[in-house]
């Protein structure tokens, strides 16, 4: 016989837990054992939902409660992830801000230079105007002693305008587009040797490497706008790096003139005056020094307008090289080189007019 004493019968339990009761809804009992009649004991035995939507206890919805309008921050759980906001967008109101799409843009030293009402224009100054005097009279020097030793300061002056230009338009480092600009001006210098100096050879240069220049960036796998961007400044190098051959294409005359006259303008430039007066004093000392020249060449007298046309291109190659709170690298590089690139056509087209 069964000496165990009758028991209601209790489920079983798969997982191998203990005999559970039977599972009975708030406020009733389980009828035939009074001891669950205690209220303790019916709670203990109530049915447990898994979730996090209701509470057992109270049986009331578990939600976030809506914040004060007007002393509470809306921090909502778990955020996005999204690009940081500009600095400042966000300090004066609870909450965030619309949405951005490029992110928090850095700013420049130009853009706090003007918010702090100072001028993001910076001159080289005097040692990078220094070491364009001493690259313009090796081109004068050497267009005296013949072509191709003309080419040898030319070719590092091409080098140095291709690096400072992407430098100056804050890419670097970019060597393709360097390369290709350089490469652009070797093929530009070659063409003219094979053409007897023909100018026709510096344009012909200039209009394939362009067509390279956009094939290159179509092949590009960057965004858009930096493919936008790096195809600009691939086109400008390339055509500042170019059109500094035409020192090979001029006279050698004009050569000698037109570089002195450089060499003087800008360090004339360099010397701390007003902006103004800076710009007469060097055109004056520009055209001296042309005149100068010119009386050792066949140029003669002629040889001040052919100085001063050189020596206001060559300002607004300086002009340039200064623009947008340069560093010093753009200083040393298209600080000294623009000056002379951007004067190799109005040594070109005046040398050919004053001959």
């Amino acid at each position: 016989m069964n000496d165990q004493p009758n028991r209601p019968h209790q489920p079983y339990d798969p997982y191998g837990q203990q005999p559970q009761a039977p599972q009975t809804w708030p406020g009733q009992g389980y009828q035939g054992h009074q001891g669950y009649e205690d209220p303790q004991a019916a709670q203990q035995y109530t049915q447990q939902w898994q979730g996090q939507t209701w509470e057992t206890q109270n049986h009331r919805s578990v939600s976030a409660q809506a914040p004060d309008p007007e002393t509470a921050i809306l921090t909502p759980q778990s955020p996005p992830q999204r690009p940081a906001a500009p600095a400042g967008a966000d300090a004066s109101a609870p909450g965030y801000g619309p949405a951005t799409v490029g992110g928090n843009t850095r700013v420049t030293d130009a853009q706090r230079a003007r918010a702090e009402g100072r001028s993001p224009i910076i001159e080289p100054g005097m040692q990078p105007a220094a070491l364009t005097a001493l690259l313009g009279l090796l081109l004068a020097g050497a267009a005296a002693v013949g072509t191709y030793a003309l080419l040898v300061p030319l070719v590092v002056l091409q080098a140095v305008t291709a690096a400072g230009w992407f430098r100056l338009n804050g890419m670097w480092p970019a060597r393709q587009g360097i390369a290709l600009g350089f490469a652009g001006a070797l093929a530009a210098d070659a063409a003219l040797l094979a053409s007897d100096r023909s100018p026709s050879a510096i344009l012909g240069t200039l209009g394939v490497w362009v067509l390279l220049a956009l094939v290159l960036q179509l092949r590009s796998h960057a965004d858009p706008d930096e493919r936008m961007y790096g195809l600009m400044a691939t086109v400008a190098a390339s055509a500042l790096a170019i059109v500094a051959g035409g020192y090979l294409a001029a006279a050698a005359d004009a050569v000698t003139v037109g570089s002195v006259a450089v060499a003087v303008a800008v360090l004339a430039r360099a010397v701390p005056l007003p902006t103004p007066a800076s710009v007469v004093v060097s055109l004056l000392a520009a055209a001296g020094a042309g005149i100068a020249a010119g009386s050792v060449t066949d140029l003669g007298t002629s040889g001040a307008l052919l100085g001063a046309g050189a020596a206001a291109c060559a300002l607004i190659g300086h002009r340039v090289a200064s623009y947008d709170y340069p560093s010093r690298f753009v200083h040393f590089t298209a600080g000294v080189a623009l000056p002379l690139a951007a004067a190799a056509p109005a040594v070109y087209v005046l040398g050919r007019a004053l001959a």
